[in-house]
């Protein structure tokens, strides 16, 4: 009976309710987490296009500015996550949104993760057709994404642990695959390291004219753009992580490493493997039957290509890696969004039937989007994304240092209209109304949500206070 019991609290990993201080965890093993969430396909693509387009040196200067924007959030959310123990939608329940109104966040956060999964697992379907030569059917497409979601489900189910020791051994791994095939790579190219670290824009005019990147200015905000959308999510994520953190100071280094990572480490690997391997990768597709505009474009616009160079340069290592590369990731996409699913349903319809079964549903919505060509629209909803989780964590932070001043005794409704106003507000200015004027737009959410949500929330928590005191 005891062991059912252990096997149910694993499974259900405190979805809804705080992390106990017996299962609290050090800055280390949550930073294996946040490094290994971000050393993906997904990421090494994000490197290779706005280095591309703006060339190495302006966006690991973006890279630089998100890193500490980014770790700055991580840590400003992940605090929250620590004082209250609660995963980053469960806590908007009490910072910013009240129980129902947490529903938008949960809603949010869960589409966005289940949407990165999707593309993770379409990067690794491309890498596993051009791996050992199968017909993209209907059929194949069944059976691999099917085999994923089941392997990503089991690796998930058994919480915080299991996740954490999936991502300490495939981070190693991948670490020095990444460094093999650097090495490997720009050895090969016959050019100097030099070279291969100071390269510039290597977009056709017309298609930097359609990035509104023209300009040295332009091309720093479409790199701080694409990059805020990861950085977004991931402070969200550090949410779902600090829970489990012994103190502040844990999770603000695991917020650190992670940014890290995402927005430098990964920007120049994804950036350096595919500028300095791209002749090697184009004489392989034309060796096997593409004309050498057609494997040039391969190469240069889709991110298929990325999946290809583990395997070019990898041979079979590569391609094992490329798959525990994606294994890590997923684990914790599916872990995030199974929680947040879990406190969607619960604050809408009071549905409580277990972290396992959402975990299973975050998997099934994540194979429908494979059906709405998520490849197509990455770019914009990269950026919609980085605005809308800036403004959560915004109002979080805001709710939190600003207006409660850390007290977890404040009154929240079921609905927090500050939060839900601010959102819509902070979102619309900056995506619709602003952006020409501001085009790094999570400037503009942020700042929005960090000034609007005070103005419209302190009065009622004054009111709120003083009732409490009479």
């Amino acid at each position: 009976m005891n062991t059912q019991q252990d096997l149910s609290t694993q499974i259900e990993d405190h979805a809804l309710e705080a992390v106990p201080a017996h299962a609290r965890q050090g800055w280390a093993k949550l930073s294996w987490n946040t490094a290994g969430l971000v050393t993906t396909l997904v990421q090494m693509f994000i490197g290779a296009l706005i280095t591309f387009v703006a060339g190495i040196k302006i966006a690991l200067i973006a890279g630089a500015l998100v890193t500490v924007i980014g770790s700055l959030l991580g840590w400003g959310v992940g605090h929250v996550a620590y004082r209250t123990g609660l995963s980053s939608t469960v806590l908007t329940r009490k910072h910013g949104f009240g129980q129902r109104g947490s529903s938008i966040t949960a809603f949010a956060f869960a589409f966005m993760i289940t949407g990165l999964a999707a593309l993770e697992n379409v990067l690794l379907y491309k890498g596993f057709m051009f791996w050992f030569g199968f017909a993209d059917t209907a059929l194949n497409e069944v059976i691999v994404y099917g085999l994923l979601s089941l392997a990503w489900i089991g690796l998930t189910a058994f919480g915080f642990k299991l996740v954490s020791r999936v991502s300490t051994v495939t981070l190693t791994a991948v670490i020095i695959l990444m460094i093999y095939m650097i090495v490997k790579i720009v050895s090969g190219s016959g050019m100097s390291w030099g070279h291969a670290m100071s390269f510039g824009p290597q977009m056709p005019a017309d298609i930097l004219r359609q990035m509104a990147a023209l300009t040295d200015f332009g091309k720093f905000a479409f790199c701080v753009n694409v990059l805020i959308g990861t950085a977004g999510a991931l402070a969200m994520i550090d949410a779902d992580l600090g829970r489990y953190a012994r103190t502040s100071r844990d999770i603000a280094v695991a917020a650190f490493v992670g940014n890290i990572f995402l927005d430098f480490i990964m920007i120049a690997v994804g950036g350096v493997i595919m500028y300095a391997g791209s002749a090697q990768l184009i004489a392989h597709y034309v060796a096997h039957g593409m004309t050498e505009a057609q494997a040039s474009t391969a190469v240069l616009n889709s991110p298929d290509s990325v999946a290809s160079a583990f395997i070019v340069f990898g041979g079979t290592i590569g391609g094992v890696l490329m798959f525990l590369a994606q294994a890590k990731t997923q684990v914790i996409n599916s872990y995030s969004s199974s929680l947040s699913l879990t406190s969607f349903f619960d604050s809408t319809l009071g549905w409580r039937p277990g972290r396992f079964t959402f975990l299973v549903l975050a998997n099934v919505i994540s194979a429908l989007f494979l059906a709405g060509s998520i490849l197509n629209w990455f770019n914009a909803f990269i950026t919609v994304l980085g605005v809308l989780m800036t403004c959560f964590a915004g109002i979080i932070i805001a709710d939190f240092y600003i207006v409660n001043r850390g007290r977890s005794d404040i009154p929240v409704p079921g609905i927090n209209w500050a939060g839900v106003i601010t959102t819509v507000v902070a979102f619309m200015m900056a995506h619709f109304v602003l952006n020409t004027l501001i085009p790094i737009e999570f400037f503009t959410s942020l700042i929005g949500s960090l000034v609007l949500y005070p103005a419209l929330r302190l009065r009622s928590v004054r009111q709120a206070v003083a009732s409490t005191q009479l």
